[in-house]
């Protein structure tokens, strides 16, 4: 039996039926490699949907779990059978640990060949996506596909957010539907749906009364706040109330980096990095700890606002504690983030403005951190480098507008610390996850979400080269991304844990030879420049900020870190 299962058709197909209720439900972009598939689909079979071919099936699912955080829709991302699936899986799995309404889907065998582990290129691909999706189904008739994409949405929208998958063989893909069947309209949440309570409104009333009788509130606030519309509420409610508010990295931008009632975004290395008690100045004089739309994926733990004196904690989230073990809240409210603070600002009209804990000493720090001065002989430093980046993008972007993107390493942490953040999302970062590899995909991600404003992407040497094929992606598609490689040819943080758990290093772990990236950035079509000082940084940022088109920046770094001060990465 041949291999290619249809011949050309002008009459609609699975795919057709696919691509239609992907376009429905909201879907522009398909992110993906494609396989001998290519037979049964085109991807043009639908106008208003783009195919991006990537290089990688991992960068197609990071750059779609972006493109879903910052619009808040579904998005896709495709990928061929078999090797072409489990590819895609570290995708996925970073779009259900970083909760991101992704439409996975992947090609499949012939239905009469689907013999996992025996077929050739044969796995059971739904097996391996259903422990880290929301939902994972294969076709089994060609008709039902359309079904299958709205139960997909439908799981995917559903707090915690996340996605859903959906396997294709190759031969149902290409057959004909009957076209006469009707389907309804497509029904695409506004936001996504989450638990609500009933009765928790006098939950509610219990948090007011908390509230009215603390001295140090603080607002810990989660992605799920930003998902649910809450950010001007949560912002009304500071502002009138004086009320910090403390993000997860994800969170960043809830309030504007300047903003006075901006506390920042917590991590556990902030200790090690500043040698400074930044967890004890933060949390020390708290009372009363609102955590809204808190994630523990999003690696705030709790035992990090447990530093300092008795607190009482009130939890609000949309789906039921996950956690019991490791987060008692005194006060439980299972219902819209955004709902609950607008029935709070309601409920505490009367209540005079607190008096936030002074937190002088660490903003001192942090501003002492970015002002260094210093030229060291062995490499920038990387608060130097992210210094420098809030610079120009300070210069470029509008007004609350910029993202600046993270890949992942010990430099990820530093940009929690320091890195500017105008908007929600304006710092993007694999929270939950933490994938290596994934600067490059999510800086196209946000870059296409928000076409009209600077993208920024930091990434070390590591993670940056696992997954620098797709510098060619980013100047196909011309994307203005200005990326910074800081390297050490090492792998820093985990020569981190190695002095942290044996007090030396072992370099055959940690250690690479050197990389020309500016010569790799050249070969892949984007312009490049090396910067070894502060002022040739700045010059080549603002070069890049300027061109209009992919730029990349390789500094050389070392770090300064000590053993001591990381005792909050104990779990």
């Amino acid at each position: 039996m041949s291999r290619v299962s249809t011949g050309p058709s002008v009459n609609p197909t699975t795919a057709h039926a696919l691509l239609r209720r992907l376009h429905d439900h909201g879907v522009r972009t398909v992110f993906g490699v494609v396989g001998r598939e290519a037979a049964s689909i085109l991807f043009d079979e639908v106008e208003g949907i783009d195919f991006v071919l990537t290089r990688h099936e991992f960068t197609a699912g990071v750059a779609a779990d972006v493109l879903a955080r910052i619009s808040g829709r579904p998005q896709a991302c495709w990928a061929t059978l078999g090797p072409g699936m489990t590819n895609l899986a570290t995708g996925v799995a970073t779009s259900v640990l970083d909760r991101s309404p992704v439409i996975a889907l992947a090609a499949q065998s012939e239905s009469h060949d689907i013999f996992p582990n025996d077929t050739h290129q044969c796995l059971d691909s739904v097996a391996v996506m259903r422990p880290m999706t929301k939902y994972a189904v294969e076709l089994q008739r060609p008709d039902d596909v359309t079904d299958l994409v709205d139960s997909a949405v439908a799981a995917a929208m559903t707090e915690p957010v996340g996605p859903s998958f959906i396997s294709l063989p190759v031969d149902l893909l290409g057959s004909e539907i009957d076209t006469s069947l009707s389907h309804p309209e497509a029904r695409t949440p506004a936001k996504p749906l989450g638990t609500v309570e009933e009765g928790w409104q006098e939950a509610a009333q219990r948090a007011a009364g908390l509230l009215g009788a603390a001295q140090h509130p603080v607002l810990v606030v989660g992605a799920a706040a930003i998902r649910s519309g809450a950010v001007p509420a949560i912002r009304a409610l500071a502002e009138r109330l004086s009320i910090p508010v403390i993000t997860t990295y994800i969170a960043k931008g809830v309030l504007p980096q300047g903003h006075e009632l901006n506390y920042g975004a917590v991590t556990g290395y902030m200790d090690g990095i500043l040698s400074f008690p930044a967890l004890e100045t933060l949390f020390g004089p708290v009372d009363l700890v609102l955590t809204l739309g808190y994630d523990y994926a999003e690696d705030l733990r709790p035992s990090m606002w447990r530093r300092g004196g008795e607190k009482m904690t009130v939890r609000v989230s949309p789906t039921a504690n996950p956690i019991p073990r490791v987060y008692r809240p005194d006060v439980e409210i299972v219902t819209d983030v955004r709902a609950f603070v607008e029935y709070l600002d309601s409920r505490t009209a009367a209540l005079a403005a607190k008096t936030p804990h002074d937190i002088t000493p660490l903003r001192e720090r942090i501003a002492e951190f970015l002002a260094d001065p210093r030229h060291y002989d062995d490499g920038l430093r990387v608060h130097q480098v992210i210094d420098a980046m809030n610079t120009v993008m300070a210069e470029t972007a509008g007004a609350g507008e910029g993202t600046i993107v993270s890949d992942i390493g010990f430099f990820r942490h530093y940009g929690v610390l320091f890195a500017r953040a105008d908007q929600p999302f304006g710092f993007l970062t694999s929270a939950g996850c933490s994938s290596f590899g994934y600067g490059i995909p999510a800086a196209i991600g946000a870059q296409l979400a928000r076409p009209g404003q600077p993208t920024f992407l930091i990434a070390g040497d590591g993670g940056f080269h696992s997954n620098s094929a797709d510098l060619e992606t980013i100047a196909r598609l011309n994307l203005p991304i200005v990326t910074v490689v800081v390297n050490n040819d090492t792998n820093g943080l985990i020569e981190l844990y190695q002095n942290l758990g044996h007090h030396r290093s072992h370099d055959p772990a940690v250690k690479f030879t050197g990389v020309d990236f500016t010569a790799l950035a050249r070969a892949n079509g984007v312009e490049a420049a090396r910067a070894t000082s502060r002022e040739e940084l700045m010059a080549a940022l603002r070069k890049g900020a300027g061109l209009g088109r992919p730029f990349l920046v390789e500094v050389p770094v070392n770090y300064d870190f000590q053993a001591g001060g990381f005792g909050a990465l104990s779990i």
